[in-house]
Formats: C-alpha cells, structure tokens, sequence
C-alpha cells in the first residue's frame, strides 16, 4: 500500500523541492556551520520538548504564524 505524503501548512511539493535540494548539495562543514549559526541567532530559542507535547507546541507555533 503506497502512503502518500504530507506536507506542512502552506507547503506543497514546489516548495519542498528546493529545500531538499538545497540540504542534498550541502558539504558537512557546510552543514556544521548553518547549525552552529541557528545557535547564534538572537530571535530564537531551542528548546528541549516532550515528545507526546510536540504535536500541542507545533500547533502554538502554526497558529503564532498564522496571525502574524
């Protein structure tokens, strides 16, 4: 049985495509040092989650966007 794949809110595949493409092209220094600048950006936070509670934050975050 084949599944068919989903994509986040407002993502279809035009839009995934790049993407996927860009991280398939990247060197892993490449991929060390976009990492590494995730940390060092001032306007976001990581933040350690349990798992069964994801689905309740990505939904805050989706509707956060949303009204934006």
């Amino acid at each position: 049985m084949a599944t068919q794949n989903q994509f986040p809110l407002s993502w279809d595949e035009k839009r995934v495509r790049p993407t996927i493409e860009h991280y398939d092209r990247q060197s892993e220094d490449e991929s060390v040092a976009e990492d590494e600048a995730a940390f060092d950006n001032q306007d976001q936070a990581f933040v350690q989650v349990p798992l069964e509670l994801l689905p309740l934050v990505r939904e805050l975050i989706a509707k956060h966007y949303a009204s934006v």
